[in-house]
């Protein structure tokens, strides 16, 4: 009982130093907005002090109003401008808050510096909530591994791991590092990778990848990949760079921003004496309107309309298992026109299954798979592969070993089994005229609809043919469906036969397609589609894709995909869901809208307070709230991509 409580107290103490830690990092991490808050509370405390006459304490407290609100927007300012050499909104924002309180209005300037620093923090907000998309993964991958060496496990850091080295990973634990399993069965969950959620079986020479869960058995994994080229690293590299990648419509204002800057403050100066000459007005409103000008001229909202709504768009593709490498890429979707697609991998799922079997009465279809599967068994042909494992699941039965066998490169397999003499492969190596006569030439319709006819021959003749396909997924059809219906034309294009493209494409349902290509042939072909479309996307997963996707609009890969088609697209579809396709432009438009937005509107609330000002209707108190609050407005207005 005694070490039962000790257990305990020892445990509540852990969790008493754990909500203390995570308030310490809440507080560190929303400092901006509490200082934003506290200028805001010190602001009325001010206020209050004013109505009972105490002007000296009122006075002191709006300045500690102004060094607390203002700390962080001021800093920023002087950095950046002794940094480029060049003015910023920020420092327009620090003269027009130093301006107010030289002509007493020392509430105006703490108000001013209260909602800037707010809209500060808002777009702060911004920025760490897309950051957080790059914890939450980081999180996932384990920092630690078992490595053994000699038959000794040692626990050392992901980063020692060499490639070769073998670690053992025990059930319930992550992955840490890219491998093959070398021993051990296990079933792993991938959700993390690939989004699916059901959990897949691994066996021997099965690949693993970082970050995802052993549910059962223990596994020992030979490394292919140093953890900092793992899959899973490259995703936390695709969001971080998609971080800091800014579209055009961002560089433009940027670029744009420090010009306007001259301009209002060489406007401000001429105001501050012309209207007194030139219009009668005297000195005190003179100076009192050119301070209102210097306010509602800034152009903090404009500064604003992009990168928030940029950033939120970014983090709402990474949890949906789109990744941007930029907003760039997530700007250019918007233009898309149409859409190339790969075939094998993409449209379809990457490998042949049998659709077919057609078989001799005298032989039923268990002792036919059992001694096609046997034979196949011995061979490392992916159409092999597919017989072997399609057998495997559908009976449970044990394979019989041939007591002859003889591989015949390109044309297939002779082997002898069960007192018979067995043929195995293409129509040539078994005979056409057997064929033609074998139920009615059906080979020739199978082959007609796409299909890879094996066929498999005894003594007596022609035991019956497998008809096998690269199937098209489901999910492919619902996505071409989609994109066609919202008006973007689809191509496939694929290095089969004409009569196999047409079968694929008439299935998924892609408005054209190009049969025939090889790599190069690919780029040419993008080539004039682009002549064609203007801006065409090009969806793939393979090494000869890489240079399609590096020469279409928008380059789009499988998150299965090879590494070099990985690096070279601009948009990652980590689920491998073809669906994501029409989310992600769907979100394109939704963000290039709410940035036109947020340029339009920001742009007419400073033409309206800067006519407003001349004509002497504008007071300062409304001038603030105006520019301010049209600035935490446009912010707001780009969190709305987060949903």
């Amino acid at each position: 009982m005694e070490l039962q409580a000790k257990v305990i107290e020892k445990n509540s103490q852990l969790d008493e130093n754990q909500r203390e830690s995570s308030f310490i990092y809440k507080m560190t991490e929303h400092w901006e907005l509490i200082a934003a808050l506290l200028s805001g509370v010190l602001i009325v405390a001010a206020w209050v002090f004013s109505k009972y006459g105490m002007e000296s304490t009122s006075v002191t407290i709006f300045v500690l109003a102004f060094l607390i609100g203002g700390y962080a927007k001021a800093k920023e300012g002087i950095t950046e401008t002794l940094k480029e050499k060049d003015l910023n909104v920020e420092m327009l924002m620090v003269f027009a808050a130093i301006g107010s309180a030289i002509i007493g209005y020392w509430a105006e300037g703490a108000i001013l510096i209260f909602i800037f620093a707010l809209s500060g923090a808002l777009e702060t907000y911004t920025m760490n909530k897309s950051k957080k998309e790059i914890s939450s993964l980081m999180t996932l991958q384990p920092e630690e591994a078992l490595r053994i060496i000699d038959g000794r496990e040692e626990k050392v850091h992901v980063s020692m791991l060499e490639i070769a080295d073998q670690i053992l990973v025990k059930p319930g634990e992550r992955v840490p590092a890219d491998g093959i399993i070398i021993r051990g069965e296990t079933t792993l969950d991938e959700a993390a990778i690939t989004g699916e959620s059901m959990p897949v079986s691994k066996r021997n020479k099965d690949d693993v990848f970082a970050g995802t869960v052993n549910l059962n058995g223990s596994i020992i994994v030979e490394i292919t990949k140093k953890s900092s080229e793992s899959l899973f690293q490259k995703i936390i590299n695709l969001v971080q760079n998609a971080q800091s990648e800014k579209a055009p419509s961002q560089l433009f204002i940027e670029k744009f921003e420090g010009t306007y800057v001259k301009v209002v403050l060489a406007v401000v100066i001429l105001m501050m004496f012309l209207p007194h000459y030139l219009l009668g007005w005297n000195w005190q409103e003179t100076f009192y309107r050119a301070m209102i000008l210097l306010v509602v001229a800034s152009p903090c909202a404009l500064m604003a309309a992009i990168m928030p709504a940029t950033l939120s768009a970014i983090s709402n593709g990474a949890k949906q298992g789109i990744l941007f490498k930029g907003g760039v890429h997530l700007e250019n979707l918007n233009a898309l026109r149409a859409i190339a697609f790969d075939k094998t991998g993409t449209l379809t799922r990457g490998k042949p299954e049998i659709t077919d079997i057609i078989i001799r009465p005298d032989i039923t279809e268990e002792e036919f798979l059992l001694i096609t599967a046997s034979i196949e068994s011995h061979s490392n042909h992916p159409l092999a592969q597919a017989i072997v494992q399609y057998t495997k699941e559908r009976y449970s039965i044990t394979f019989e070993k041939p007591s002859q066998f003889k591989d015949v490169p390109g044309w297939g397999i002779e082997a002898s089994l069960l007192d018979k003499q067995w043929k195995i492969g293409k129509k040539d190596f078994i005979g056409l005229d057997e064929i033609k006569r074998f139920q009615n030439n059906i080979a020739k319709t199978l082959a007609e609809e796409g299909k890879t006819i094996v066929y498999v021959k005894d003594e007596e003749g022609i035991a019956g043919i497998l008809a096998l396909k690269d199937v098209v997924r489901d999910i492919s059809k619902q996505a071409i469906h989609t994109l066609n219906s919202i008006g973007i034309h689809t191509i496939m294009l694929t290095g089969d036969s004409e009569t196999t493209a047409q079968s694929i494409a008439k299935e998924s349902g892609v408005n054209h397609f190009i049969a025939e290509c090889l790599p190069e042939t690919k780029v040419e072909h993008l080539k004039q589609l682009q002549e064609k479309y203007q801006n065409v996307g090009m969806v793939g997963d393979g090494i000869n894709d890489a240079p399609a996707l590096a020469t279409a609009s928008v380059g789009i890969a499988m998150g299965e995909g090879s590494d070099v088609a990985l690096e070279t697209a601009d948009v990652v579809l980590m689920k491998n869901d073809l669906t994501k396709i029409a989310d992600a432009i769907s979100l394109s438009n939704r963000m290039n809208k709410i940035i036109k937005q947020n340029i339009v509107f920001s742009i007419l609330v400073i033409m309206l307070l800067i006519a407003s000002n001349f004509l002497q209707v504008l007071d300062l108190p409304y001038g603030v709230i105006g520019h301010e609050g049209s600035t935490l407005l446009v912010i707001l207005n780009g969190l709305r991509l987060l949903k």
